[in-house]
């Protein structure tokens, strides 16, 4: 599937901000489920200094910085990919069998254990602590001898299920834990309370910004700036064999990362879906928020961000919100 995402953020400032630096993951990454076909990236006014550099996680960011007076910023990111899901888990049949109990063990501290990069995701992270609520809330469908991606699955369900989904509940900041209290949130919150679910249990995951094809109400026209970012949560499942070789010790690391959208309910190797488009991952939001950054002048501001998703050929007849 070929998909072209518009993204356009835009801060009207109440007076003039005399220097700024910002830094944006808007820059879709490669993968074996996407490719990025094109990409530009627009910055107005023009930034002083520019640079990209590839994060700790792989993630393919942009800094700038503003060093006159300016009373607006405008950062539109306009992205071409191409999407596509394989068609099943190689030896799949090893990996489905591998229960949630196992993959805990695998992790759980030994010494002179060989690195397994998994387990950066594994300890909490600014947006996302451990904690016994969010255990709590996973063990019931954390069965006994469950396979590991039939438990995420169950999981990722019950949260669909039983949290609402509801718009301007929560802030960008709201704690995972106050989400699950409250039981509503958007697709942040929930993205961070299976996070906060999974690692409670002793299992790496981590968090995937990106987004979603979405079709406009029926008998209405889609509209330019009328989608929205999305999130969900990658889950680790390491290769069956790489848990022990033949004498019990602990063999070299190699894994799968299976993806799981709880606010919709789907899932998938490599993405739940080819209607869908991974931005960046990281252990939260806070790794991978399309923009953030430090200014110097006015605070008072007014912002506007503006998501478009459709096939490339659909841009030319598309109205503005």
């Amino acid at each position: 599937m070929l998909l072209r995402i518009l993204h356009r953020t835009h801060y009207d400032y109440q007076g003039a901000i005399d220097m700024a630096q910002h830094m944006v993951h808007l820059s879709p990454v490669q993968s074996a489920s996407q490719k990025l076909r094109a990409h530009t990236l627009t910055i107005t006014p023009e930034p002083a200094a520019r640079s990209q550099t590839v994060d700790v996680f792989g993630n393919l960011r942009t800094f700038f910085s503003l060093q006159s007076p300016h009373e607006t910023l405008t950062v539109e990111a306009d992205t071409v990919v191409e999407t596509s899901v394989p068609k099943s888990l190689p030896n799949s049949a090893e990996w489905l069998a591998l229960s949630w109990e196992r993959v805990r063990e695998h992790f759980r501290y030994r010494a002179k254990a060989p690195y397994d990069p998994a387990a950066e995701f594994l300890f909490p992270s600014p947006y996302v602590p451990r904690d016994d609520a969010f255990a709590a809330f996973a063990l019931p469908v954390f069965t006994p001898d469950l396979p590991l991606l039939e438990a995420a699955r169950a999981l990722m369900e019950r949260i669909h299920t039983e949290l609402t989904y509801e718009t301007a509940s929560t802030e960008v900041n709201t704690p995972a834990l106050q989400a699950l209290a409250q039981g509503k949130g958007v697709c942040q919150d929930f993205a961070h309370i299976m996070l906060g679910c999974l690692r409670s249990l002793g299992l790496p995951a981590r968090y995937v910004s990106g987004y979603l094809l979405t079709q406009p109400p029926p008998g209405k026209p889609r509209l330019i700036g009328a989608d929205a970012s999305h999130a969900w949560v990658s889950v680790y499942c390491p290769l069956p064999q790489s848990l022990e070789d033949s004498e019990g010790k602990t063999a070299a690391p190699n894994g799968i990362w299976v993806d799981y959208d709880p606010t919709n309910n789907r899932c998938g190797w490599g993405s739940p879906g080819e209607d869908y488009v991974t931005l960046a991952t990281g252990r939260d939001f806070s790794d991978v928020s399309p923009m953030r950054g430090v200014i110097q002048g006015a605070s008072a501001h007014e912002l506007k961000v503006e998501v478009t998703v459709a096939p490339p050929e659909e841009f030319a007849g598309l109205e503005s919100v």
